[in-house]
C-alpha cells in the first residue's frame, strides 16, 4: 500500500504559492518555485503524516462519542 500523500496539481501549485508568500511577508525572503516546491516535498515526506494522524485519531474519538449517544435512544 502506498501511503504517500497525493495532492492535484493545483492544490501543489497553491500551497507552493502560499509557501511563497509566508516566507516574503514574514521574513521578506524571497522563495522560488524550486525552493518553495522542496521544502512543500520535505513537508509532506516528513512532517504531513502526523498531521493526518491527528485527524484520524480525532475523527476516530468523535465517531466513537457519536456512536455512544446512539446507545441513549435505546428503549427499555
Amino acid at each position: 500500500m502506498d501511503n504517500k500523500i497525493k495532492i492535484s496539481k493545483e492544490k501543489r501549485q497553491d500551497m507552493i504559492s502560499a509557501i511563497k508568500a509566508y516566507f516574503l511577508q514574514e521574513r521578506e525572503e524571497e522563495f522560488g518555485d524550486l525552493a518553495s516546491s522542496l521544502l512543500l516535498d520535505f513537508i509532506m515526506e516528513k512532517l504531513a503524516s502526523e498531521f493526518y494522524n491527528q485527524g484520524v485519531y480525532d475523527s476516530y474519538k468523535f465517531m466513537i462519542n457519536k456512536t455512544d449517544d446512539l446507545l441513549e435512544i435505546i428503549k427499555y
